[in-house]
Formats: structure tokens, sequence, C-alpha cells
């Protein structure tokens, strides 16, 4: 008995391919979530509101549907409250500027913001939870936001305060990823899932029914309760993606979304990313790689480190 549950773990960390896939499918999903919030906001005119709230009660709905009405009062304790709120409430305010956003930029210039999170994260860990970075990784996120600059050249284009507000959902998100981190010894990840659809649900409900627009027949209902359903199976996808492979392995493959969110910008809208879009695009993903591997070699010094002072206490 000990033996088997000694190798079930090991088993699950050895099969990359099948986390890369797993991940792959959950990217597919987020840009058939977005790429629906867009159609939605554009195409149909729907207020923001509505598909803000329809996206937080259809994944609301859902998780309570697949783990049981009777688990809630234990989805509901924590021990840290106010952190659990106010994440709850970052993840809200991330999703309505990504969605008002969307009304006016192409799915790849969203995406491309998205990509200075990993950068945003580590600059701010330092401040905020102590986690402070060399040198060599601050020149590498000062050029990540280079390439934002390279992607929409404020002052050589028209500028859209919509970018303004892709950033405020990049900065937002940011934030909410580092309280996910500090949450993370404390509560159960269901705990912490639970608390993310909240404030959507609920804070969201009044503007949504204040200026509500009845969906057209069944394809309308079908559309406003599908966005909870791609973030819900998408953000489940990514969760069971981590138990095959450790987060270093999947990092690169996010930035697939790119791929994803342009071949659905073009088949939906007709759109696709121009070339400094590209550029800036590469800048950044380059950017988030070199991190990446600075975190690896830091790791890899530590544990090298670890094992000589082990070494000299025997």
């Amino acid at each position: 008995m000990q033996n088997t549950t000694a190798v079930a773990p090991a088993q699950a960390q050895s099969r990359p391919l099948l986390a890369i896939g797993l991940l792959c499918a959950a990217c597919a999903l987020f840009a058939f979530g977005d790429t629906t919030a867009k159609y939605l906001a554009t195409v149909v005119g729907a207020p923001i509101g509505q598909i803000v709230w329809m996206r937080y009660l259809g994944q609301f709905v859902g998780m309570v549907a697949m783990l049981g009405l009777l688990v809630v009062p234990d989805l509901l304790r924590t021990t840290k409250l106010k952190a659990q709120l106010f994440r709850s409430v970052l993840l809200l305010i991330s999703t309505v500027c990504n969605f008002w956003a969307l009304r006016y930029l192409r799915l790849d210039q969203t995406t491309t913001i998205s990509f200075l999170t990993p950068l945003m994260v580590a600059l701010l860990a330092g401040p905020v939870l102590g986690e402070w970075i060399g040198w060599r990784r601050a020149i590498g996120i000062a050029v990540g936001f280079t390439g934002i600059l390279i992607a929409f050249r404020p002052g050589y284009t028209e500028f859209h305060p919509a970018f303004l507000v892709s950033m405020g959902s990049m900065l937002a998100y940011a934030f909410f990823s580092l309280v996910t981190r500090y949450l993370a010894p404390y509560d159960r990840a269901e705990v912490t899932l639970f608390y993310s659809l909240l404030a959507g649900t609920i804070l969201a409900a009044p503007f949504a029914w204040a200026d509500w627009m009845p969906p057209n027949g069944f394809l309308g209902w079908t559309l406003m309760l599908s966005t909870g359903l791609y973030s819900g199976l998408g953000h489940y996808l990514f969760i069971v993606a981590h138990r095959y492979a450790p987060a270093s392995t999947l990092m690169p493959f996010i930035y697939i979304t790119l791929l994803t969110h342009t071949a659905a910008g073009y088949v939906v809208f007709d759109q696709l990313p121009d070339r400094w879009t590209v550029a800036g695009a590469a800048v950044v993903v380059l950017s988030g790689l070199y991190l990446l591997h600075r975190e690896r070699v830091t790791l890899r010094a530590a544990a090298v480190s670890m094992t000589v002072d082990a070494a000299k206490q025997r």
C-alpha cells in the first residue's frame, strides 16, 4: 500500500505531453470565451455588465452543480476572509476591464497586453511579498514593456482609451495572482476558486439587471451562458494540467493564447494582427521566457546550495 501511494504522484508528474495538451485546450477555451464576449458586445450590442454577470453566474452555477450544494458551507470557510474578498474583487475588475477593452480592441491586442502579467507579477512580488528580483530580471521586465510600446506605437497611431483599460485589466490580474500566491498556504484551492466567483456573481448582478437586454432566442441565451462554461472548463483544465507537469514546464506554452486568439479573431471578425503587434508580442514573449529561464537558474542554484550544506552537516 505504501509503495502504491508513493508511486501515484510520480506517475502524475511524468505526463508532460498530456499536461501540455490540457493547457492548449484551456487556451482554446479562453479564446472562445473572449471571442464570445467580444461578439456579444460588438455585434449583438449586449451591455458589458450583463455579459460579465452571465459569465460569473454560469461558472458559479456550474461549480456548485459539479461539487454539490451541500459543500457550499465548507467552501465558505476561510482563514483569510479579507484577502479572499479582495482577490475576488480584483478578478471582477480585471474581467470588466478586459470585456470593455474587447469592445474596441482586437483579440490579439488584448492578448499581447495580458502577456505582461508574469512580468508585472515578478516586478510587484518584491514590495508586496518580499520576493525581490535581480538586475537581470529587472532588465528583462523593462524589455517586455518596450514590446508593448512597439506593438501600439503611442504617438504614431491613433490612441484609444481601451489600451489603458486593457492595461488596467492586466494590472488587476497581476495583483490577483499575487494574492493567490499569498493565500495558497492558508486555504484549499477549491475555497479560493469558489471565492473568486463571489464578487462577480453578487456585485455585478445589480448592474446587469439595471441595463438588462433579453437575449435573442435560444442562440442568444446559449452565447450568454457559454461565456461561463468556457471560462469554468478552461480554468479546470488549467488546474488539471498542473497536476501532470510543473509550472516551469507549462509556462512557455501559455503563449499559445496569441495563436488561439488571433485565429478566433480572424474566423469571427476577419481581423489579423499587423506587423507591429507581432513584433511587440514577440518581444514580450521572449522577455517572459527569459524570466522563466532566470527563475530556473535561481532554483537550480538554491538546490545545489542546499545539497552542499547538507553534505557539510554530515
